[in-house]
């Protein structure tokens, strides 16, 4: 090929080609520090793309673990709270009923006491019913047991097995609906079946707790995973924007040079006109 040719600028397809080069590098980097990501597409890396897409959907996966977690410990909570009141309540209602087997209380006393005492008896019928968080209730006869997953294929869960506090339940037992202590006999016989049921009542609230403990602990330990998993996905697509930043400044200066090349490539055909002079 001749070097000195007219319809054939050999200097300006090389300067042209090493700008298209540059430019498509500088277009490459200025994309990772917009986006913030060494691999924003599959395009950019597709292996690296698919793991980092399928970690994503387990992290993401993760947050509906968080969730059924998070309802269950607060179910389980609600239950013990209300269990709580119900232990309380018993042991009042044993105060009661020993006070009533005092054999020089008058008709009037004894009738006050069995007042009380089939007042704190409906009311761990109320703390019963009343112990529902999102329609679920552990407590009552036939109750909702918690089944929490435990991860994110939802082939694992956490079980909070219901435990029934409603009078005359497997718990309480003997102590029904219509318990009363309106005579010294009546009221000596409830005090045994008042140390059952606070007996009951105690190692009811026992598992309740212990099933507690165990959501709570896995839902931190999901927390950490899931935090884990994003780092690791940050590590496979983030972009070291500080190696990126000193590229650029190369890049552009790399630029400015190859837009000089070319002019000066461009002006080659120029430089034949003083042949002819």
């Amino acid at each position: 090929m001749p070097m000195n040719s007219v319809n054939t600028n050999l200097g300006a397809m090389v300067a042209l080609q090493n700008l298209n080069a540059t430019n498509s590098d500088l277009a490459g980097t200025q994309a990772r520090i917009n986006t913030g990501k060494r691999v924003a597409s599959v395009k950019d890396n597709g292996a690296v793309w698919a793991i980092a897409q399928n970690q994503r959907a387990t992290s993401n996966s993760l947050n509906a673990v968080k969730e059924s977690l998070q309802r269950g410990q607060s179910t389980v909570d609600v239950a013990i709270s209300a269990g709580e009141s119900i232990s309380d309540l018993l042991i009042l209602m044993k105060e009661k009923a020993l006070a009533a087997t005092d054999t020089t209380l008058d008709a009037n006393s004894l009738q006050a006491l069995n007042d009380d005492f089939t007042s704190l008896r409906d009311q761990i019928a109320k703390a019963v019913e009343n112990a529902v968080f999102n329609g679920a209730n552990m407590i009552d006869a036939g109750g909702a047991t918690v089944q929490a997953l435990a991860n994110a294929d939802a082939t694992s869960h956490i079980t909070v097995v219901a435990q029934d506090l409603s009078l005359g339940g497997a718990v309480l037992g003997s102590l029904d609906a219509t318990a009363s202590i309106g005579t010294q006999s009546t009221a000596s016989a409830m005090i045994a079946t008042l140390n059952t049921a606070i007996t009951g009542v105690s190692a009811a609230l026992s598992k309740l707790g212990t099933g507690s403990k165990s959501l709570e602990s896995h839902l931190a330990f999901v927390i950490k995973l899931q935090d884990t998993l994003d780092a690791g996905i940050g590590n496979l697509v983030d972009a070291d924007l500080a190696k990126e930043s000193a590229k650029l400044q190369s890049l552009q200066t790399k630029q400015q040079l190859g837009v000089q090349a070319l002019a000066i490539a461009n002006q080659a055909s120029s430089n034949l006109l003083g042949l002819f002079r």
